[in-house]
């Protein structure tokens, strides 16, 4: 194998490596932090909606979560339709301080 052949074999593979660390691991470590949020929230918690709705988790189950969203309103949303938790968030910033 001479050097021209070497350098068009390694062009690829360095392409592969770099989008592995660029794109691939980074999504792949977002997804399971958004996964650990997920399965840490519990009744009580105040959540936000990818809508952008705040709410309190009153119930959840493994598919659906019904929130309070203002006195005597309550609505339910899919588990995968929280986008962040409040309550996580408030806790993480007071043990960082």
């Amino acid at each position: 194998m001479d050097l021209e052949q070497l350098q068009s074999f390694a062009f690829p593979v360095l392409l592969v490596v770099i989008f592995y660390f660029l794109l691939y691991r980074p999504q792949k470590k977002q997804q399971k932090k958004r996964q650990t949020m997920l399965e840490a929230v519990k009744v009580g918690s105040r959540v936000i909606t990818v809508g952008g709705i705040y709410g309190e988790i009153m119930a959840i189950n493994e598919e659906r979560v019904r929130l309070r969203i203002a006195d005597n309103v309550e609505i339910e949303v899919s588990r995968s339709a929280i986008g962040s938790s409040i309550t996580q968030e408030k806790n993480e910033a007071a043990n960082a301080k």
